[in-house]
């Protein structure tokens, strides 16, 4: 089933137009990060940023990422189906939930790679080709401790004009995640050579291996999640 995601793809590849306005950059480390408690253990963070293809193919290359699932969030669980949401009005964003281990990737250092490669944060909905609220960028946080250090991190950035324009993202309270359907799990590295991957997303890989070679896992992690 071709995907909305996958509108003006060959627009893309004939023309070689650069949709997004800001390159791949290191955004500095947020000043205040969670507390990682003693013992290993498993949290989750949801953070929507476009198409969720590319944001899910880069967090599955990131060490101590046990799990990134593609879905839905901002918007209830009877719409939560993607010919609903790619409508554009149920509310929902196209959204990763990543399962991950903060004794190994703090929820800083995740937002910092969300702001730093995995989307452009000062396309106000929209991502590259593809244009609505579903598409937009925003964090929703699990908890209060998220939620502080997300709106304390957006504010860092925009005060220090890390970009040349101003952040679009916005943090939104958390009303539930839905997983995507399952053929829009694991769809980059499934289908690497997939015309919009080649364009819009495996980029964001390369730039993750070069900007943040540390954090960086060859192997991808396959989503594991009960999907429709």
């Amino acid at each position: 089933m071709l995907a909305a995601c996958a509108l003006g793809a060959a627009l893309l590849l004939s023309q070689k137009l650069a949709f997004s306005s800001e390159a791949a950059k290191v955004v500095p480390p947020p000043v205040s990060d969670e507390q990682v408690a003693a013992g290993e253990h498993a949290e989750t963070a949801v953070f929507a940023g476009g198409c969720f293809w590319g944001v899910q193919g880069v967090f599955q290359h990131v060490r101590g990422v046990s799990n990134v699932v593609s879905g839905y969030a901002g918007g209830s669980r009877d719409t939560a189906q993607y010919e609903r949401v790619s409508g554009g009005d149920t509310g929902h964003a196209e959204s990763v939930q990543i399962t991950y281990d903060p004794a190994q990737v703090t929820y800083g250092k995740l937002l910092q790679i969300f702001f730093s490669v995995a989307h452009d944060p000062t396309e106000l909905n929209r991502q590259g080709p593809d244009s609505g609220t579903q598409y937009r960028s925003a964090v929703f946080p699990a908890n209060d401790m998220q939620r502080k250090v997300a709106q304390a991190y957006v504010a860092q950035i925009d005060h220090a004009k890390v970009f040349s324009n101003a952040v679009a993202t916005k943090v939104e309270p958390l009303r539930g995640f839905y997983p995507a359907e399952s053929y829009h799990q694991n769809f980059l590295t499934r289908n690497p050579s997939y015309p919009y991957i080649v364009v819009n997303d495996l980029p964001k890989i390369d730039d993750l291996k070069r900007l943040f070679p540390d954090m960086y896992r060859t192997q991808p992690v396959l989503a594991k999640a009960d999907v429709r």
